[in-house]
């Protein structure tokens, strides 16, 4: 685990490990919650196939926004058998303020729009792989801390395919500057959520 610690995103503030016990209080809504993530992120990587600014994507582009959809829904189906195995159903709604608000962040419209938009999809899939590495050495639960174990390494590579992308949207000293404000928003918005057994939530 310290090899992985030590390759960590660069979000601040870093969670503490007295989160862990907070959103494992209740397994089934802690998965029930992240169950909605997978979902949203999968909409998200296709919805993005549309956002290149020319009215044809590189190849590239095209293939890693796709390998990002197909993860994701792969990830959603063993969450929700997870789910399914312990007796619980998926839930119809789902709210995430912690996303409403990075979304927020976004500048409408042309080239800084998708820039946002990238961007705002590595921050969500860096705090989740923050998590699931916290998550995965603090559940008593044996398959859930596998679960979050074999996604950890996943959602690593995610958000910097996210942030990558971006150097492709608008110039890289422009990509840098624009991600350490982003960081910085993360930060204060995380530290506003409610406790609670959430993937993004913040401890009490």
């Amino acid at each position: 685990m310290a090899k992985r610690r030590a390759a960590a995103p660069p979000i601040h503030p870093t969670t503490p490990d007295a989160w862990a016990a907070e959103a494992l209080r209740d397994p089934l809504a802690l998965l029930n919650d992240h169950a909605h993530l997978e979902k949203k992120a999968a909409t998200n990587a296709l919805e993005l196939l549309h956002r290149w600014p020319d009215p044809s994507p590189p190849e590239n582009w095209v293939l890693m926004m796709t390998a990002i959809a197909r993860d994701e829904v792969e990830h959603l189906a063993v969450v929700t058998r997870c789910i399914a195995r312990r007796g619980g159903t998926l839930t119809r709604g789902h709210r995430n303020p912690y996303a409403n608000a990075l979304h927020a962040l976004v500048r409408r419209g042309g080239a800084d729009d998708t820039m946002d938009r990238l961007m705002v999809c590595a921050l969500i899939e860096a705090r989740s792989c923050e998590r699931f590495e916290i998550l995965s050495r603090h559940c008593p639960d044996e398959e859930l801390a596998r679960l979050y174990d074999d996604l950890w390494a996943s959602e690593h590579g995610h958000y910097r395919v996210f942030l990558n992308l971006a150097t492709e949207v608008r110039p890289k000293p422009i990509v840098d500057r624009r991600w350490r404000e982003m960081l910085d928003a993360e930060a204060e918005i995380i530290r506003t959520q409610r406790p609670g057994c959430r993937i993004h939530s913040w401890p009490a």
